[in-house]
């Protein structure tokens, strides 16, 4: 089966070609320049900028797998989560296409298809993923932190999530307070990797706490107090790089202590992550040292894989159509909270 994916949730327009378990093409074009301005994601702008580049983006993408519109067996768009108006672009391109076509088509939630992103580079995701199953899933971005239990193909069941702020929006609005460049979060990995990250203690939300729920905003309270306290750092390098490491090495003390607990917990020896945040570098060290210390295996999404892309989208897609083909009417609308399970 070979299906066009569209994802528009957010900021960046992407479209894909896969063909089974292949991906034959990933096109993404990012908006991070656009919204760089305004030191975050404008809603009414995402939108504008998906609707002027959705069609050259699905063209280049059908392009690149040599495959044209009538060759397609299916599509598939993001449903939800995401911002509204983003979300409509991509899903009502989809439809249309999918009727004008006369083919199947498929919403499909962003954040399931985030949980198979892992398998998408190099291997075919048949090759090994019974290899990777039961295992927890962390799936940590900007707008959500998560973790599931993915007990087999297509089953799963979220154990927590954030209660207040994502890890990347605690990353970008530390960043902002610092005054560093949106996106922030790569912004304070890269100084990071030059710093201390025990130079300045800084809070760890719920990181003794029982359940596998999060919460970064009081980390975020914190940074802001520390500024305020603190101004003359904001001008020194060093301790700019060492304010930037103590801060990232709070928010991934979190992030993988409570993986690794619900891990246990469940008796498993399996973890994967996903999502933007999975590109940051502190994260892959220390979930890679806390797996291999314990003897598990551990599957992260490529760097490129980790942001929003139509490569997951497609992946899922064709595994749900191949496995039970749930198509779907082509009046659905979209769902911008659509929880996971």
């Amino acid at each position: 089966m070979t299906l066009l994916a569209i994802e528009t949730s957010c900021d960046e327009t992407s479209a894909a070609v896969v063909s089974g378990s292949r991906v034959l093409s990933n096109v993404v074009s990012s908006q991070i320049r656009l919204h760089a301005e305004y030191g975050g994601v404008v809603p009414e702008l995402a939108a504008r900028e998906h609707l002027r580049n959705l069609m050259p983006v699905v063209q280049s993408a059908l392009r690149d797998a040599g495959v044209s519109a009538h060759q397609l067996d299916a599509v598939a768009a993001t449903r939800g989560p995401g911002l509204p108006l983003a979300l409509l672009v991509g899903f009502k391109a989809a439809q249309a296409l999918a009727f004008v076509l006369q083919k199947p088509f498929l919403g499909v939630n962003h954040h399931e298809a985030h949980l198979y992103s892992p398998w998408i580079a190099g291997t075919p995701p048949e090759a090994d993923f019974a290899a990777f199953v039961p295992n927890v899933s962390l799936i940590v971005s900007g707008g959500h932190t998560m973790l599931v239990h993915v007990a087999s193909e297509l089953q799963h069941r979220v154990l927590g999530g954030t209660l207040d702020d994502a890890a990347g929006e605690c990353f970008d609005k530390s960043g902002k307070l610092l005054g560093l460049p949106y996106p922030a979060g790569p912004e304070i990995d890269r100084l990071a990797a030059a710093g201390n990250p025990q130079a300045y203690d800084f809070p760890r939300p719920l990181l003794n706490d029982a359940s596998d729920d999060f919460s970064f905003s009081g980390l975020k309270t914190s940074v802001r107090y520390f500024v305020r306290d603190n101004p003359a750092l904001l001008g020194d390098t060093r301790k700019m790089c060492d304010l930037c490491a103590s801060v990232q090495a709070a928010i991934v003390e979190v992030l993988v202590t409570k993986t690794i607990r619900a891990t246990r917990r469940l008796g498993l020896r399996c973890v994967t992550a996903s999502g933007g945040v999975t590109c940051n570098e502190a994260l892959r060290r220390e979930l890679t040292r806390a797996c291999a210390a314990r003897g598990w295996q551990l599957r992260l999404a490529s760097r490129s894989l980790c942001t929003d892309n139509a490569a997951m989208i497609g992946i899922l897609a064709a595994r749900k159509l191949a496995h039970h083909p749930p198509i779907a009417p082509l009046d659905d609308d979209i769902k911008t909270a659509w929880a996971l399970d």
